[in-house]
């Protein structure tokens, strides 16, 4: 896969000299739980998103392999999700805790994914506990933004994103050229 991963232009320039690598986001709300969080062939994306939360906006590429790969685009893996959905009810019931909750809602979209990180973060908990091989990517499609015309069933800011758990499925990392 050839992903990009938007950053600020120190962090990008370490990477690229093999002084530092990516660091996986663990924040609770990171819709496909921990991981480096790449966009699929998409520069422009990674270096928009950057250019919104970094001083120095840059991109850095990266050639991966996925793996054994969580893909949410695939039919099946619906039921994976689903029983880790039930399993996380179940304990935040037990513990007398709120469940978590997919919030900040923009154009009708859920930005801060808490429920989702939970129970993709529980997927692989389960997983762990049951001794079958650890994902090492999680892979999906993210509809964002507005609507591209009245009526469409496409959004401005539709995107792909995968979130690499196991740095090992990172290849090498390349500069991106104009992306800074």
């Amino acid at each position: 896969m050839v992903l990009f991963h938007g950053c600020d232009k120190d962090v990008a320039e370490s990477v690229l000299r093999g002084d530092a690598t990516l660091q996986p986001s663990e924040n609770d709300y990171d819709w496909l739980g921990n991981g480096i969080y790449f966009w699929v062939d998409s520069p422009e994306r990674a270096l928009a998103w950057a250019k919104l939360r970094r001083s120095s906006p840059s991109v850095v590429g990266a050639f991966a392999y996925p793996g054994n790969c969580l893909n949410l685009t695939d039919y099946g893996v619906m039921t994976e999700l689903a029983l880790a959905y039930e399993a996380t009810v179940g304990i935040s019931a037990a513990a007398g805790t709120p469940l978590p909750v997919n919030s900040v809602r923009q154009s009708g979209i859920f930005m801060k994914r808490q429920l989702d990180c939970a129970v993709i973060q529980l997927v692989h908990k389960i997983r762990e506990s049951k001794g079958m091989d650890d994902y090492d990517t999680v892979y999906g499609v993210f509809e964002e933004g507005d609507l591209v015309y009245p009526g469409a069933g496409f959004r401005d800011k539709t995107h792909v994103q995968i979130a690499i758990r196991n740095p090992d499925m990172i290849l090498g990392y390349f500069r991106v050229d104009g992306m800074t």
